[in-house]
């Protein structure tokens, strides 16, 4: 699309997932002009199931993209947990561990999700794919972007919405363990063959510390297989060498019974294998000038609370509504984060649930949790976890917009800021290549 048509300024939107494309879509509805830059070579297909739950549904019918969503939907039937041994500990309804509602909230392929999204939109913003941020510039017109492949642009506001390990965080606010908040887990994600005949449902094998999942979505002739353990510190060492991951999986499983040494090997060789610790991203502010933070990036919850999504389409809704309504950026980041704060912490705080029915670490913990699932029922619930509901969604007019494109807000504003961006970088040469008065946290 031609950036000069935005009436109300350029924003670049960094992350291509869920947030990201949540963000654009409002953002166009709004009448800005968008860019999404995404590392990948295109829309990430495939993953993990996730759920849209509670608000998050509202979210996405005011999107347009319930229909789609209800269509994908996976319909889990079955959550059954076994023993060290492989033995059945308890059988229960998956909506009875997550929290959810059948009928209301649904669970989908991750890749589904991220295309339906993208499909909303693909025609109406930009996309570039296989570049990512490199440096940002913040002054008082806007900011520079550096791009990964050398291009250099000027936007007038930059929303991270690059996941857990955003970096637009890191270049703005600074290094992740700053923000990151360990849970003390690492875990291992891969897909493998269904030789098990597993139908709308998913195993999960539990010892003291460590813990196994295979999860069939749908009839597919493929598995998700998940590898969890209890880890005292964080293996940096380890995160940025597969080989070595591989090999802290494979000791830590070794001499596991059950399906766990098939497993093993399945991760040894699987082509697609994820690895990373389970964490969850705590900040004290999420926007620092010109730049603001949306969903993993600015506040994960990790997948113990399940949320992640949800959370990501809720931001993106609030984020973009907010910069709709207010006169500047800054009353509109402080607005984002007023209405939205409290639901997002209630979420995150979800967390506690999910580790002690997930992963118990040791053997009372393992027996209570066991004794607490067979008090469960094998059918659905009536209702969900009131976190997952506990924001009412703002109604935003789009007829109230923020003016963000500096004194020219028309057509002739991207000549001219392109004009007054290259004379500023080529009279201020920023050293560090973070966006300047970064880090007001």
């Amino acid at each position: 699309m031609d950036m000069r048509t935005a009436s109300k300024g350029t924003v670049l939107v960094s992350g291509a997932s869920i947030a990201g494309p949540a963000v654009a879509f409002w953002l166009h509805r709004y009448g800005f002009a968008v860019t999404v830059v995404e590392k990948s070579t295109g829309p990430r297909g495939g993953g993990y199931p996730i759920d849209v739950r509670g608000t998050a549904v509202e979210v996405a019918r005011r999107m347009g993209i319930l229909p789609q969503l209800q269509e994908a939907h996976i319909e889990s039937r079955r959550l059954t947990f076994l023993d060290a041994d492989g033995s059945e500990a308890a059988v229960v309804h998956p909506q009875a561990v997550v929290g959810g509602v059948e009928g209301r909230d649904v669970e989908v392929p991750r890749g589904d999700l991220t295309d339906i999204l993208h499909g909303a939109i693909r025609d109406e913003v930009e996309f570039v794919f296989d570049d990512s941020i490199d440096a940002l510039a913040e002054h008082e017109h806007g900011v520079d972007v550096t791009f990964r492949s050398g291009i250099q642009r000027s936007f007038d506001l930059v929303l991270g919405a690059d996941g857990l390990h955003s970096r637009t965080r890191e270049l703005v606010f600074g290094p992740e363990r700053r923000f990151h908040r360990y849970l003390g887990y690492c875990f291992a994600l891969f897909t493998m063959p269904n030789t098990f005949g597993l139908s709308h449902e998913a195993l999960i094998w539990n010892t003291p510390g460590r813990a196994a999942a295979l999860y069939a979505v749908r009839d597919g002739n493929e598995l998700h297989a998940f590898l969890n353990f209890a880890h005292p510190e964080p293996p940096y060492e380890v995160l940025r060498d597969p080989e070595a991951q591989r090999d802290l999986v494979a000791t830590t499983f070794a001499g596991d019974g059950w399906e766990i040494p098939t497993m093993v090997a399945a991760m040894r060789h699987a082509n697609d294998p994820f690895f990373d610790t389970v964490s969850q991203v705590h900040m004290p502010c999420w926007s620092s000038g010109r730049v603001a933070l949306v969903g993993d990036a600015a506040y994960a919850p990790s997948f113990l609370t399940g949320q992640g999504s949800s959370l990501a389409l809720v931001g993106a809704y609030v984020l973009a509504g907010s910069l709709a309504a207010h006169r500047d950026h800054t009353a509109a980041f402080a607005a984002y984060e007023r209405d939205i704060r409290e639901f997002v912490e209630l979420n995150q705080a979800q967390v506690g649930e999910g580790a002690a029915a997930l992963f118990p670490t040791t053997a009372e913990a393992l027996e209570k949790r066991n004794n607490e699932l067979r008090g469960l029922t094998a059918l659905p619930p009536g209702t969900g976890r009131p976190a997952h509901t506990a924001l009412t969604l703002p109604e935003h007019s789009p007829h109230r917009r923020i003016n963000v494109a500096g004194p020219h807000g028309d057509g002739e504003h991207d000549r001219d800021a392109r004009a007054r961006d290259e004379h500023h970088r080529q009279t201020t040469h920023p050293s560090s290549g973070t966006a300047s008065g970064s880090s007001a946290c």
